[in-house]
């Protein structure tokens, strides 16, 4: 049978800043993010099961994205952990905001490789996470392709 991919949207709002970047982005600012997760396999083909035809179920692959990445990065603010911006991260989660501290620089790059890291964890064996694409703006992404790693 053939391998076909599919591809799920997602919208999240994110709050970051770039520790000892040289620009703006150094300051806490944020973006509307849209993340295209796009998996490869094989449709699925015995006929009493009741996804027959689908590679995954968009309702699952929804699920698995929301809890790995929509749940946690929606109306967060990411700081790298070696951040000066640790008492800035301390005071907003003493005042009820949501904070990621972060074991890397959060640039789209980084972000868009941890996101493919936690969604390939949970993928079913059979389907594989084929590319991401992580748009911060309307004219700026990153994009992760499996054929790549």
């Amino acid at each position: 049978m053939s391998k076909i991919r599919i591809t799920k949207e997602f919208n999240f709002e994110t709050g970051h800043a770039l520790f000892g970047y040289d620009g703006k982005c150094r300051n806490v600012h944020g973006h509307s993010y849209k993340l295209a997760v796009t998996v490869i396999g094989e449709p699925i083909s015995e006929p009493d099961n009741v996804k027959l035809g689908m590679v995954i179920d968009f309702g699952d692959l929804k699920k698995i994205v929301k809890e790995e990445i929509v749940g946690p990065f929606d109306h967060a603010t990411v700081f790298n952990r070696n951040t000066p911006h640790l008492e800035l991260a301390k005071e907003l989660q003493i005042r009820g905001h949501k904070v990621i501290l972060a074991n890397y620089q959060p640039t789209s790059e980084n972000m868009v490789i941890h996101f493919a890291e936690k969604i390939k964890n949970r993928l079913p064996k059979n389907i594989e996470l084929y590319s991401l694409k992580l748009r911060e703006t309307e004219t700026a992404f990153a994009e992760w392709h499996s054929q790549d790693n």
